[in-house]
């Protein structure tokens, strides 16, 4: 039929309108084959970051705190381990130490709860938190043992000289005392009652005290009773003297889960030591007794090497130290920044890799500000590499009865 010119724009406006009503029946109609749409996978994995106040201004503000949050999440970790006790001082406010000390806090916090700002900023952003007890034992670094030792000289960690412990740089209380364990048990306990938490952490200062120590009247006394001999020998690392300090420190730890568990027993003990045998015949850490009698939920010894060869000497060392049934309890600690010192990408890919090759499902970085060099390089290799599944926290398997 012959269309005028006028009526054909009439025609192609009606066949439009027929289209769109044909097109909207159509898309009411269930797509026989959906698209599915991508699946998320998930892994169970340790990976976590310590926090500090030390060389980092994360924790100087409820602003800095939330921001590193972000980060620490985004990057594709999923605990932080937040300092709560150094210098000899608190992070959170501590009747404790209010009575003992005269300080509620950190001077350097008054009037704020850092603690309860890093907790209510991690779980914002999906993140655990086990708070780290950094000094331990250790009342200074330097000062004479500043105000504990000031107030508490009997506290002091004496050597075979007679004076004081140093070590490192820092100024140490006697581990073995019943008093001092006491006050350090207090501090952890306040945290536990008063914070939820997903665990409590002491390192290579907690428990932990330098070989050089012990010679103290009260701990000779009691060594005499309990071995028979005149006394310790001067030579601090003689075998039978330091294994029986090092007994005590386990003997501690027992008790300090036992309390920790008996008022929650959903907080995990994690710990931190030196690597092992150095540990033990330095610091008086015998980490592998602590896992055959099942006294920690995590580990995290301090792997902290330069390089990946030196690393994986370690790191197939402390496998080789830990029984099979506890071997998921471990998450290697990394250094991942100290000083200048940053780690490279590669190496940290690396190392995790290696982790991985060993079934070691997790590890733990030292520490954040090394996230923040660099224009966040790090991140950006865990976020594209080992860390680019989503990971969660495996708490409920950590929780499961240690035999």
């Amino acid at each position: 039929m012959f269309l005028s010119a006028t009526s054909l724009p009439i025609r192609v406006t009606i066949l439009w309108i027929a289209l769109l009503f044909i097109s909207s029946c159509k898309s009411s109609t269930p797509d026989p084959t959906p698209v599915t749409p991508p699946v998320v996978t998930t892994v169970d994995e340790v990976r976590g970051i310590w926090l500090t106040n030390v060389a980092s201004t994360a924790m100087d503000s409820r602003a800095n705190i939330a921001a590193a949050m972000q980060q620490i999440s985004a990057n594709g970790f999923n605990v932080v381990f937040p300092v709560v006790f150094n210098a000899g001082w608190t992070l959170y406010p501590s009747q404790v130490m209010q009575r003992e000390f005269g300080n509620l806090i950190d001077p350097r916090y008054t009037g704020r709860d850092v603690l309860a700002e890093v907790i209510a900023e991690a779980r914002a952003n999906g993140l655990a938190v086990i708070p780290w007890f950094e000094y331990g034992f250790a009342a200074s670094f330097g000062n004479a043992g500043g105000h504990i030792i000031a107030k508490y000289p009997r506290w002091s960690c004496i050597g075979a000289d007679g004076r004081i412990v140093e070590k490192n740089g820092f100024v140490w209380m006697n581990s073995l005392d019943t008093n001092v364990q006491n006050f350090m048990t207090s501090l952890i306990m306040e945290v536990v009652n008063n914070y939820q938490i997903d665990g409590i952490q002491g390192d290579d200062r907690l428990p932990a005290m330098p070989t050089e120590g012990g010679y103290d009247s009260a701990t000779v006394a009691r060594y005499r009773a309990e071995t028979g001999r005149v006394a310790p020998t001067s030579n601090t690392k003689e075998a039978q003297w330091v294994q029986w300090r090092a007994d005590k420190l386990t003997q501690y730890l027992a008790r300090l889960r036992q309390t920790v568990k008996a008022r929650k027993p959903d907080v995990l003990i994690s710990m931190s030591p030196s690597p092992y045998p150095f540990g033990l015949q330095e610091y008086l850490q015998d980490y592998p007794a602590w896992m055959t009698q099942g006294l920690v939920d995590m580990i995290h010894p301090q792997l902290y090497r330069r390089d990946v060869p030196s690393y994986r000497g370690l790191v197939d060392l402390m496998v080789q130290q830990t029984p099979m049934s506890q071997r998921h309890r471990i998450s290697p600690g990394i250094l991942m920044r100290s000083g200048t010192y940053n780690i490279t990408p590669a190496d940290l890919t690396g190392i995790i890799q290696y982790n991985r090759s060993l079934n070691i499902v997790g590890e733990v970085s030292f520490f954040y500000e090394g996230l923040r060099q660099n224009n966040n390089e790090l991140g950006t290799a865990l976020r594209l590499g080992p860390y680019n599944r989503i990971a969660r926290f495996p708490k409920d398997s950590l929780l499961r009865p240690i035999r």
